[in-house]
């Protein structure tokens, strides 16, 4: 019988609510070392505790995972835990065949890296405060609320101002000076991306956290 997971509401307003002790899908799928449609699967049944944001995103206890570990996979080491251990990014791209693009480099990469990828800007405003990212990475380009909105509505969030920003976009810097300009901390690059450059840019980040959480 599926159960469905925890509602947004009922896991934000609780009283020991920390977005620290959840994860997305696709980084629980890669701790318990399943497929994400297992990890789905799971948390349709009740095996592990899970809630959705606003935007239909699920968030997974790690709390949980470690418990399920335990009971099905004895063997396998404990998850880690430790949010200072792990870098929580929100993608925002509508393009899916370049979500996917990317999913597949950061699996490659093998970094502690929790990447949550949504379609539309709408999406990530609606879900931003409660995930509370360590990074964003957007497109500016696209239908509906676009990536220059999003982030003049993210720059009058006190608690989100500071949040590291990677824009990637086709637009020329002409065009985006003319819609106001990015945010002073946020670094543009030119589409097609350089994973490299992305590459060398999360590991610097993921140990700058471990450092600034000691």
């Amino acid at each position: 019988m599926k159960r469905e997971p925890k509602s947004f509401e009922a896991a934000i307003t609780a009283a020991d609510f920390s977005s620290e002790d959840y994860c997305g899908t696709s980084y629980a799928a890669k701790l318990l070392r399943l497929s994400v449609a297992t990890v789905q699967s799971l948390v349709e049944k009740g095996e592990i505790d899970a809630w959705k944001t606003l935007g239909g995103h699920r968030r997974i206890a790690l709390q949980s995972i470690n418990a399920y570990l335990a009971k099905h996979s004895p063997q396998l080491a404990r998850a880690d835990t430790d949010p200072k251990h792990r870098l929580r990014v929100l993608m925002v791209e509508d393009d899916e065949n370049t979500r996917e693009l990317y999913r597949c480099q950061f699996e490659d990469w093998d970094m502690p890296v929790d990447c949550t990828m949504v379609p539309s800007a709408l999406e990530a405003l609606m879900d931003i405060a409660s995930m509370r990212p360590d990074l964003l990475i957007t497109d500016l380009a696209m239908p509906g609320v676009d990536g220059i909105e999003m982030l003049k509505a993210l720059k009058r969030n006190p608690q989100l101002a500071e949040m590291p920003i990677i824009v990637i976009s086709g637009l020329p810097a002409e065009a985006i000076a003319a819609r106001g300009g990015l945010p002073l901390h946020a670094s543009l690059l030119a589409k097609p991306v350089n994973f490299d450059w992305l590459h060398g840019y999360l590991a610097a980040l993921v140990t700058a956290n471990r450092q600034w959480r000691r």
